[in-house]
This record gives structure tokens, sequence and C-alpha cells, in this order.
């Protein structure tokens, strides 16, 4: 049996920092990775960084094939940069195995042939293995040849003709903007009655009628219910009927991959899979922490990162940073133009009991989209009208996906809105939109 200082289950952004940063401190690290197509974890290699090229090169070429190659050069290269940033430091070993536990203190590696290799111990330990695609039990699903998941759609060969999106979320959503920009005839089935439900209403209708201008096809309240194959295509059916495609995409959510016999430990699992931890992302197990989509919630790469930071402090640092103070946490959905978030909505507001103001302006009001040439979109801000601090925004249009990072910085440090507002911006600029964004209305 092996000793180490620090034990890491998988290669995602949270992990592969710690193992560095551990280093650093003269720690004897062992990161331990089952598939040598994960170095570097879920979003350099299937998932924000390949689909976000693709969603670019689509953008810029229209052409599937460059995009696709594009997107192949991108992902082997931070593939293999991040393999050495850790196989090459003395005081790392990478490990090319699967894990599981044997108990609280013992993990042990299982090779591809189900073998057992060796036993590991380490006085802590960290688990960072994300999280892997829901497969739903529907009949055919099993059989049919033209069945993908969100990486294995990544993968194609050929262009389809036609998409059909099984799953109305956001990355249901990125697919579909992102096909249809390929020139590819997609339809969403959707079982629900809305499509982002938990967004601003305004926004989702405009974001809903720009994807639908492109060709999208919405099909709510769609159960399905059978995949058929029949001569080099798949027939999905369901309650609104049969719906003929090339290539069907699974994308009704992602769930926590704990696959690590963790019966024979006393780390405890919540109602969705997920390993629980305290804010301090210990397990039940003091020395077994759980960081990034494996312990639940948003499933980001800079939350894992934000995951970090905290065992990090933890471990060599205070302890004082936990996941109750990292502050409003922003996101965008990669569509065309993106939608971004933070905080809250107007409805969510008033829910909660907020007194408001609201600022909005489409962005064909932005002088820069003319030189964008895009003017689809709206923004909009939900301000506190007692204290004038920003509680949430919403901005669908070019460049939202940065620009959101500036109002998450100004919730974090309670700056009134009325400082954005009166700040001065260059120009043209998306961001100088605050200066009308934040008159309120």
């Amino acid at each position: 049996m092996k000793k180490y200082d620090l034990l890491i289950l998988g290669f995602g952004k949270g992990g592969k920092t710690l193992a560095k940063v551990a280093s650093s401190h003269g720690k004897n690290v062992a990161i331990v990775e089952k598939s040598q197509k994960m170095y570097g974890g879920t979003c350099i290699n299937i998932g924000c960084i390949p689909s976000k090229t693709l969603v670019h090169e689509g953008l810029e070429s229209g052409s599937f094939n460059q995009a696709f190659h594009r997107k192949e050069e991108v992902v082997s290269a931070l593939n293999k940069k991040n393999y050495h940033n850790l196989a090459d430091d003395e005081n790392i070993t990478v490990l090319d195995y699967k894990a599981v536990f044997k108990s609280n203190t013992e993990v042990e590696l299982i090779d591809d042939q189900g073998e057992f290799v060796d036993t590991l111990t380490a006085d802590d330990i960290v688990i960072n293995t994300g999280a892997t695609p829901v497969i739903p039990d529907i009949i055919g699903i099993d059989e049919s040849k033209y069945l993908y998941d969100s990486t294995g759609i990544m993968n194609l060969s050929v262009q389809p003709k036609r998409l059909t999106i099984v799953g109305g979320g956001y990355i249901s959503l990125e697919f579909a903007s992102m096909f249809a920009n390929f020139g590819t005839e997609v339809t969403v089935l959707e079982a629900s009655d809305k499509l982002m439900a938990r967004e601003d209403e305004e926004i989702v209708a405009h974001a809903v009628k720009d994807l639908e201008d492109k060709g999208v096809k919405f099909e709510l309240g769609a159960l399905t219910s059978e995949f058929e194959d029949k001569d080099g295509h798949t027939v999905v059916k369901t309650n609104k009927g049969d719906f003929e495609t090339d290539a069907v995409l699974l994308a009704i959510g992602r769930k926590p991959n704990t696959d690590l016999n963790l019966e024979n430990t006393d780390i405890m699992l919540g109602e969705r899979g997920e390993i629980k931890v305290n804010n301090h992302l210990e397990t039940a197990v003091k020395h077994i922490y759980a960081i990034g989509d494996v312990k639940g919630g948003m499933q980001f790469t800079y939350i894992s990162l934000d995951d970090f930071r905290i065992v990090k402090d933890k471990l060599f640092g205070k302890g004082e940073r936990t996941t109750e103070n990292r502050g409003a946490v922003p996101y965008t959905v990669f569509i065309d133009p993106p939608l971004s978030r933070v905080g809250l909505t107007a409805r969510e507001a008033k829910e909660q009991g907020y007194e408001i103001k609201e600022g909005k302006i489409p962005v064909i009001n932005i002088p820069r989209h003319k030189i964008n040439n895009d003017s689809r979109g709206l923004f909009k801000v939900v301000i506190d009208a007692k204290t004038n601090e920003i509680l949430g925004a919403t901005l669908y249009g070019l460049q939202s996906e940065e620009t959101i990072n500036i109002i998450k910085l100004a919730i974090d440090q309670k700056i009134e809105y009325t400082v954005l507002r009166d700040n001065i911006y260059t120009h043209p600029t998306m961001i100088e939109s605050f200066n009308d964004l934040f008159n309120e209305n």
C-alpha cells in the first residue's frame, strides 16, 4: 500500500489546481484519472471548451467540418498541456486507473480489465469525479445507432441534416443554436410547457424567437416514448407525434459520478445522488472532501475552481473561505446571441419581498450594435429600491458573457447602481449601455 500526503480522484479543474498548490508546499500528491481523454477534466475535453469552440467557429465560418476540426485541435492541445503540467512535476504522480474506496482511509486502483492494481492511502483525499449524462429508460435507447449524449454529439464525423434534441435545458439550447448555425434542421422536444422557466420571461421570449428565426423548432409538452431505427435514420416517438431524424441528442441533465464504492465508507449522499458536504466541502469523513459537479449544485468549471480555493484555504490557510461567502454566481447560456444572468429576476425579487426598481435597454439602442451588425437582444437589471443595491441582471446580447461579470462584482461589493450608471466607459462598447440600463423606469 502506497501512502501520499494528498490523493485526488479525478483530473478536473479544482483537483488539478489543488495538486499544483499542494506540490508547491512540498506535499507528495497522487491524482487518479481513469481516462486519458479526460486529462484536465470535463470543461477542457467534453464540456465548455469544445462546445464553445464549436459555437465560435460556427458563427465565424458556418462550416461544420472546419469547426469540428478546430475543436479537435484545441482539445488535443489542452489535454496534453494539462497532463504534462502535473505529470512533469516531481511531487505529483498521475495514475491511469479507476478508483474505488475500500474504507474511509483506503482507495483501490482498478485497471481497464477490472483487475485490482494497488491500494493507496493519504492524509487527505479529494473526490473530483464530476458528473455524467442522465440516460433515460426509453424503449429502443440501447438499440438505436443514432443516439448521442453531449460528448458523442461533439465527435460526429458527418453533419446530420436533421437533429432532434430530447430535453430543453441550457445544454440543449446551446447545441440547438450551434447546429442551426451549421444549417442543420433542429427540433427540440421539451417535456414541460416552458423553456428556461427560471429566467426573465420577456428575455426568454426574445431568445426563443431568435432561435426560431434561425429554424429551430420547439415542441413543448413532448414526452418521448420510443426510438426506432429505420433505413439510416431514427424515428422519435412522442405524444406529439413521430419525428424522423438523422441524429438524436439526449440532453435531459447530468448526475454526479459517484461510482466509487462509497458504501464502504461513511460518506453520505443527498437526494439527487450527490456527495453531501459542509460549507468547507468536507464530507461526513473529515479528511475526505468533494469538489466540483460530484457534490451537486451548479455545474460550472469556475465553481470547481472556487471549490479549490475553499479546500486550499482549509488545508494550507486559515479556513475562512466557504461556500457561503463566494458571492453571487453568474452564468451564461451560449446560444446565439448569449444569455447571461446573475442574481435575481424581478419576479424572484418580488417573491422574496423586495421593493424593486427595474432598468432595461434593447440592444438595438446600444450604439455598438451597429458595429457588431447584430441588433438582437435585451438587457435588464433589478434594483433594491430601499438600498439602491443591485439584486440581479439578465443580459441577452453579444458580449453579455463578459459584461455580466462587472455586475457580479458590483453585487458582491454592495456598490449602488448609481455608480455603474454614472461611470465613464469606453466607446463604442456594449458595457457603455450601463449608462442607460441603470436608469430605472
